[in-house]
């Protein structure tokens, strides 16, 4: 028998507080207590022995009849929710998993076990099912040349009686074995959360200039509702496909083909620039118009995108005024995991057109200096909002909620933009008011609902934001109302005090009420979680629509 703190591995069962989790466990699996001295309900999981290679898949055990949980990455860069009771049930790529166990003896009725995959080394653990019901942990270093890994701390195991407190105690425990991130609880909230803001991608994607974003400042302005920061989505950088690249567009969108090629903006964001023509003034560039705009409107904060990358190809070797970041154009080698949810378009394209990736000292300095794991507090939780996708938003809703019961633990999830004037603008709307996250718009120019705006953002461009992360309730916690055809409602507990529904079914029609008090003016005590109800449309797939993905 092999001990962990509240976790054991006895007569071929995965016990967590005396409820058995998983059957038939294989017989290298290794069970190693936690540090905190018995603080947490936890142990990590490993194997014993394992030949050397960089991608190794160690089946756990077989789970079958017990309700879980779990998110996975069914996309390059995002994770949705899936719901099931058997082994086989777990998708590749699943990075957080929580099982709902029945009890038994003097152990609580219902026991609550959470697996968290983890780093250890050069290696990143995911789970994953197999037909015969058994939990697998797939290893993988994404390099052919690293295959040693020492493989006693793949998986971390937490359990108890509330399935919130099991995840925090659990993340919080991996936070103290890592020591490479902080908790949510830990970090300061940027100051952006707390006010209203534009995004330009919808309303003009690649073709932005500076003169559309001025006019959609102006826009917005003009009805009452002023922006207090804006996001220049792509469209802004100096980029170039290869002469012999092969292209990769989906309608307006990015073509993945195009590799950076200079630092600086491109001339539509230049003082009188032209195609053709760099002006080398920093002054005459990307800095004048941002001066020009917050002089011209009362903007606190402005973002530009851009690709870790670079771009989307990354930079373009060899390109004049970038030879010192010393790219070099490399094959990406896609994950097996990744490939087999969904094969991504830009991945094809990198992989057929090849990635210019800067030279690795330069890129960790780079990054280094800009970024702070254990800093950043705010997280995109969701893939894209799809605007002419009716099938989409029902999905939407439904995965940021579930992915925030995992991301939630890390930073403050955000829920993307969304349109003021669309048929389903107010269940956005609505589902980011009690999300606790940035609140922000992708109209185009003369395109808005400030009707609908005015109900979320005050006259000085503040808005009225939950505290918390709105996440789902414990009775919603195994029920899928985005794909299983049983549940239509999906409850959320986040911070009261800020926002109340007007009916406990949030539809197209209800109406969101502000409370006169801000969250600076409350008392302590009068904070406290509350439940909103959200009524999920029904999905209709409409044949041949298609989306523009955005950054």
């Amino acid at each position: 028998m092999t001990v962990g703190a509240g976790i054991a591995v006895q007569d071929g069962s995965l016990l967590a507080l005396g409820a058995k989790v998983l059957r038939e466990v294989r017989g290298n699996v290794l069970v190693t207590p936690a540090a905190g001295g018995g603080l947490t309900n936890g142990a990590f999981l490993g194997v014993r022995s394992a030949p050397a290679a960089s991608r190794s898949i160690f089946p756990v055990g077989k789970l079958r009849d017990q309700r879980f949980v779990c998110t996975f990455r069914f996309k390059m860069w995002w994770m949705t929710q899936r719901m099931g009771s058997a082994g086989r049930d777990i998708p590749s790529e699943t990075q957080f998993l929580l099982v709902e166990v029945s009890g038994g003896g003097e152990q609580p009725a219902v026991v609550y076990t959470v697996f968290l995959p983890v780093l250890e080394g050069s290696f990143r653990a995911v789970l994953q099912g197999n037909a015969d019901d058994e939990l697998e942990i797939c290893l993988e270093s994404g390099d052919p040349d690293v295959e040693s890994f020492q493989g006693s701390h793949l998986v971390f195991v937490g359990a108890g009686s509330d399935p919130f407190e099991v995840i925090t105690s659990s993340v919080k425990a991996v936070e103290r074995h890592l020591q490479t991130f902080s908790h949510r609880e830990k970090k300061k909230m940027p100051d952006i959360l707390n006010w209203f803001g534009w995004c330009t991608w919808d309303a003009f994607y690649t073709n932005v200039t500076a003169q559309g974003v001025k006019q959609g400042l102006q826009s917005l302005e003009k009805g009452g509702v002023s922006p207090r920061f804006v996001i220049i989505d792509d469209g802004w950088q100096s980029v170039a496909m290869d002469p012999v690249g092969i292209a990769c567009l989906s309608d307006n969108s990015a073509n993945f083909a195009n590799r950076l090629t200079h630092i600086r903006e491109n001339h539509k964001f230049q003082k009188n620039g032209r195609e053709g023509h760099r002006e080398d003034d920093p002054a005459k560039g990307l800095a004048h118009v941002v001066n020009e705009i917050k002089g011209k409107h009362q903007l606190k904060y402005v973002y530009v995108w851009h690709a870790i990358t670079g771009y989307w190809g990354g930079v373009r070797p060899g390109a004049a005024g970038m030879e010192h970041y010393g790219s070099k154009m490399q094959r990406p080698v896609p994950s097996p995991g990744v490939q087999k949810n969904e094969r991504c378009e830009a991945l094809d394209s990198m992989t057929a057109n090849g990635l210019g990736l800067v030279n690795l000292d330069r890129a960790f300095s780079f990054y280094d200096e800009l970024h702070s794991s254990k800093r950043s507090a705010v997280i995109r939780a969701s893939d894209d909002f799809w605007p002419r996708d009716p099938a989409s938003h029902t999905i939407h809703v439904a995965s940021v909620a579930y992915n925030t019961v995992f991301l939630g633990e890390f930073m403050q999830p955000d829920w993307d933009m969304f349109h003021s004037v669309h048929p389903m603008a107010e269940y956005h709307a609505a589902a980011r008011a009690v999300g606790g996250c940035a609140i922000y718009v992708s109209d185009k120019p003369g395109s808005h609902d400030f009707n609908l705006l005015k109900k979320l953002v005050l006259p000085d461009g503040s808005i009225l934001r939950a505290k918390l992360p709105g996440r789902p309730t414990r009775d919603c916690l195994f029920s899928d109302p985005a794909r299983d055809g049983k549940r239509l409602d999906l409850q959320l507990s986040t911070m009261a005090g800020l926002f109340l529904f007007t009916k406990s079914r949030l539809l197209a029609e209800s109406r969101l009420m502000l409370f006169s008090q801000r969250s600076q003016d409350m008392e302590p005590e009068r904070t406290l979680r509350r439940r909103w109800r959200l009524q999920l449309p029904r999905r209709r797939l409409v044949p041949g629509s298609q989306e523009e993905p955005h950054p």
